[in-house]
């Protein structure tokens, strides 16, 4: 695992936007189970809560937590954390994950229900896609203390490499790194810089047909759909790649993380 340094970036980043109407329809796909999720989605890099935060933080607040996998990098830090995500099911397995985390609510990056001015930093990993950013930056400034930082962050897979190009247009994989994407966020927030990690997530072929089943296109597919999906991916990884049952390979990844200060 490596990283390359931060770049700045403009804070009124463009971009095509998720209607509202079909970001609430595909983050439904997470309701439920939670446990499958944890267990198959990979975590994040040291080094990007590292550099997310900022000097003698204190209180965190991770938006659209999922199951933790954030959370617990905040955690392991020593911060004061509360967790927000609007599956309860997500929640019942981030509370068994985290046991230490001091907060966590059903709520949303656009209405978190926690107190105002609480937080050094506010997170939103793998999930500000789903959000209404104006909205959620109106609410995590309101959050934040003076100079707060927000994060956002993501697990993309990286695409430059061409076996994981053709790999995710097969799992239909909207998580894909595309270096020109910079997220949109409110006037709130100044300053805006990313940081980018390149790993790799040591998976089996079954590990990546589960985290393929994780997937918001999976989710909501016929069941047509989901065994040709899975047919083309056996092929792909069985036949065209030539792995075998059971043996590792290492998914590349890159986490793009971004920071921004409350103005």
């Amino acid at each position: 695992m490596h990283s390359r340094g931060a770049s700045k970036a403009s804070h009124r980043p463009g971009g095509p936007k998720l209607h509202a109407h079909r970001r609430r329809e595909l983050g439904q796909s997470f309701q439920d189970g939670g446990e499958h999720y944890d267990r198959v989605r990979p975590g994040y890099p040291a080094d990007s809560v590292d550099w997310l935060l900022p000097a003698r933080a204190e209180a965190a607040a991770d938006l659209g937590a999922g199951t933790g996998k954030f959370t617990r990098l905040l955690i392991d830090r020593g911060l004061h954390v509360a967790a927000v995500d609007p599956s309860a099911d997500m929640l019942a397995q981030l509370r068994k994950a985290c046991p230490e985390v001091e907060l966590a609510l059903e709520g949303t990056a656009e209405v978190t229900g926690l107190a105002e001015s609480a937080y050094d930093v506010v997170s939103v990993a793998q999930a500000w896609h789903w959000c209404d950013p104006l909205k959620a930056s109106t609410e995590i400034a309101r959050i934040l203390r003076p100079q707060g930082v927000l994060g956002l962050i993501w697990n993309q897979l990286d695409t430059s490499i061409p076996w994981v190009h053709r790999l995710s247009r097969i799992m239909h994989a909207g998580d894909v790194h595309k270096p020109g994407f910079r997220p949109s966020i409110g006037p709130e927030f100044t300053s805006l810089e990313s940081h980018v990690t390149e790993w790799e997530d040591p998976l089996t072929p079954r590990d990546i047909m589960e985290l393929t089943k994780s997937r918001s296109y999976y989710l909501r597919a016929s069941e047509a759909t989901r065994a040709k999906v899975l047919a083309n991916l056996e092929w792909y990884i069985y036949e065209h790649l030539g792995h075998a049952p059971g043996q590792e390979l290492g998914l590349p990844y890159v986490t793009q993380t971004w920071r921004a200060r409350k103005a």
